[in-house]
């Protein structure tokens, strides 16, 4: 078993930034893909974006270019660096291994207001 534990979220003005991290309980982002997903009240859940194994990572269109997905070296934390937020953004921030069937975090809010 694994828990995924999130951390720094928070209310943010519009064009600010946040860095949310994922710690695990055990080194288990060396061997899976890392993804970060976000729900907004009342919308689906939304892939925010993924590191692999391997270090690639991948954005949706709504984020690329604002966010970005980065693991220590020691694979025990992954974080997501957030900038140029926006009111859209506001949505709680949730980590996952493995797949929806697989671990998740208790999710961190974000919310984004002036």
């Amino acid at each position: 078993q694994v828990q995924l534990v999130e951390s720094g979220g928070g209310l943010v003005q519009p064009g600010g930034s946040l860095r949310l991290s994922c710690s695990a309980s055990r080194n288990i982002f060396s061997g899976y893909t890392t993804n970060w997903y976000r729900q907004a009240p009342g919308k689906q859940r939304e892939l925010v974006g993924q590191i692999s194994s391997g270090g690639s990572t991948w954005y949706p269109n709504s984020v690329k270019g604002r966010f970005t997905i980065s693991r220590d070296n020691a694979k025990t934390t992954v974080f997501l660096q957030m900038d140029s937020l926006k009111p859209e953004d506001t949505a709680v921030y949730y980590c996952n291994v493995g797949g929806v069937h697989g671990y998740w975090g208790q999710g961190t809010q974000v919310t984004v207001s002036s």
